[in-house]
C-alpha cells in the first residue's frame, strides 16, 4: 500500500494545477482546503510550508510545497502514470517545466501589476529578461507542437498550461494562436475535467467570505 497522500489546497488558489495533475496521477488522495487569512497562517500548516501558502502535498513523511515541483515529485512518485517523459525528452521536460516557474510565470506577475524590465540594465538584472521576450520565446518553442516536451503529455504539460489558460482567461498573457493551438485540445483531457468538477465542488461546499 502507497503512503497516504493529502493535498492542501484552496479552491482559487495556484492549487487547482496540483488538482489536475493528482488527477492524472489517479492515485487516492485526501484534499484539506485552508482559507488564506486564517488556517493558512496557523501554526500547524506553517509547520507544512512555512510560507503559509498553498498548494503543498504530503506523502507519507514527504513533504513537497511550489506548484512545480509538485507536479515533478508526483510524476516521479507514480512513473505508471506516464507523466515523465523518457530520457530522450527529459531534457525538454525539464527545461520547460523550470521556464513556466522562473520565467513565464514571474514576467506574467510583474506584467499584471505593472512592473516593467524596460531598460537593457535591468532586463540583465531580471530572470526573465523582459515579458515580451519571455512569451516570444515560449510561443515560438510550441508552435507546432502538441506537448512541450516529446510526443506525449507530461506533467510539464499540466504546469505549462495552466498558466497560460489562466493568464488568458484573465488578460494576463497574450493571447496568441500558437498559445491557443496548444492549450485547447489539453484542456479537453478526462483528468481536468475531474479536476475542474472537483473545485467545483470545492467552491460550492466553502464559505466564500472564508476563502
Amino acid at each position: 500500500m502507497s503512503p497516504e497522500l493529502i493535498f492542501y489546497t484552496n479552491p482559487q488558489s495556484r492549487g487547482n494545477t496540483v488538482q489536475w495533475m493528482l488527477e492524472e496521477v489517479g492515485q487516492p488522495y485526501e484534499t484539506r482546503v485552508l482559507s488564506f487569512g486564517a488556517t493558512m497562517k496557523a501554526p500547524d500548516y506553517l509547520a507544512i510550508n512555512p510560507m503559509g501558502k498553498v498548494p503543498a502535498i504530503r506523502h507519507g513523511s514527504v513533504v513537497v510545497t511550489e506548484a512545480a515541483a509538485i507536479c515533478a515529485y508526483l510524476a516521479d512518485a507514480f512513473p505508471e502514470a506516464g507523466l515523465a517523459p523518457i530520457s530522450a525528452a527529459r531534457g525538454d521536460y525539464y527545461r520547460w517545466l523550470f521556464f513556466t516557474a522562473a520565467c513565464a510565470e514571474p514576467a506574467m506577475s510583474d506584467h499584471a501589476v505593472g512592473w516593467k524590465a524596460d531598460t537593457p540594465e535591468m532586463q540583465r538584472q531580471s530572470g526573465y529578461g523582459s515579458f515580451e521576450m519571455t512569451y516570444d520565446v515560449l510561443a515560438g518553442w510550441l508552435a507546432g507542437r502538441a506537448f512541450v516536451a516529446g510526443e506525449r503529455f507530461s506533467a510539464a504539460d499540466v504546469y505549462l498550461v495552466s498558466l497560460l489558460d489562466f493568464g488568458m482567461t484573465f488578460d494576463a498573457i497574450p493571447r496568441r494562436p500558437e498559445f491557443y493551438a496548444y492549450v485547447a485540445p489539453l484542456l479537453e483531457r478526462p483528468a481536468k475535467k475531474r479536476a475542474e468538477a472537483r473545485i467545483a465542488e470545492l467552491m460550492a461546499a466553502s464559505d466564500p467570505t472564508a476563502l
